[in-house]
């Protein structure tokens, strides 16, 4: 047995594929005599299993490892929730891209018995922290691994902000909204917005603007240690939003201010020993090979 030995155990809710490979996995790890603990709404999808469960946040103060059975919505989910721990999350995929979770359900055995004998890859992956303030007051906050966007909501509809970086006025602009995006976000959302791939050890930070009303709005790439404000104007007829990942969304109001940086945990990424950055983004993008 390696380093890892008491496991924690995320799925994908809803999806029987995942639920498949759930069971799977337990199985597995409960033959190769590890302890296990179900993250509780995983344990709902596996009843009269007799294995220990918990809130998704607690995973992290008892185990070694947590093991996301999903797509990389999932990993992100328990990226945000288990920062804090430093714990190390392994992601099997069961969705769509999987830039993430990038060992397949036919592998389980083997890539994972490699990982938790200790022959694995290890990255470390910083989170943005966004806090909305109105008047003084924080109105809303959250974090995310991948990208925090501002947009017009459920209106289709510009909006207009300012952007400061490090206190240095950079523009007003009316686009359909901005995001701003860590390297593990850059081949999401930021992708379909025109911004740069960017390397997973990159201490950067990409801001790609959505749809701008002037053709020389490009994305910008700053320091990851840089602090980005954003400056809603009392010219907007809709009251935009604040998402994070996708969730945790905030409304705003003309005047308020979006203040985006580094989140002050990190999250560590594990991979099997053959992970490549580039093959992936060969195999998920359909880049050329010969």
């Amino acid at each position: 047995m390696g380093e890892f030995s008491r496991i924690g155990l995320v799925g994908r809710t809803g999806s029987p594929s995942a639920v498949s490979t759930l069971k799977r996995t337990l199985r597995y790890l409960e033959r190769e005599a590890y302890d296990v603990v179900l993250e509780e709404n995983t344990a709902k999808q596996l009843p009269a299993r007799d294995v220990p469960t918990c809130p998704r946040e607690k995973l992290g103060e008892s185990c070694d490892l947590v093991i996301v059975v999903g797509g990389d919505g999932s990993l992100l989910g328990a990226a945000r929730a288990l920062a804090k721990h430093s714990v190390p999350l392994l992601g099997i995929n069961r969705g769509r891209l999987g830039f993430l979770t990038d060992i397949t359900p036919d592998q389980i055995e083997q890539k994972v018995g490699d990982v938790l004998a200790g022959k694995y890859l290890a990255e470390s992956r910083f989170l943005l922290s966004m806090s909305v303030m109105r008047d003084g007051e924080l109105v809303g906050q959250g974090s995310a691994l991948n990208d925090i966007v501002l947009h017009p909501g459920e209106l289709i509809r510009m909006i207009e902000f300012d952007l400061y970086i490090d206190g240095q006025y950079v523009y007003t602009q009316r686009s359909d909204g901005l995001i701003t995006s860590t390297p593990t976000g850059s081949t999401a959302y930021a992708l379909s917005g025109g911004g740069p791939i960017m390397h997973p050890k990159l201490d950067a930070i990409v801001v790609v603007p959505m749809n701008p009303h002037t053709l020389s709005s490009r994305p910008i790439v700053v320091e990851g240690s840089s602090e980005l404000k954003l400056v809603v104007t009392s010219e907007n007829t809709a009251n935009p939003m604040v998402t994070c990942d996708g969730h945790d969304s905030v409304v705003t109001k003309p005047g308020d201010e979006i203040r985006i940086h580094k989140h002050p945990h990190r999250m560590t990424l594990v991979h099997p020993l053959d992970h490549n950055f580039y093959e992936t983004c060969r195999s998920k993008l359909n880049w050329h090979s010969s």
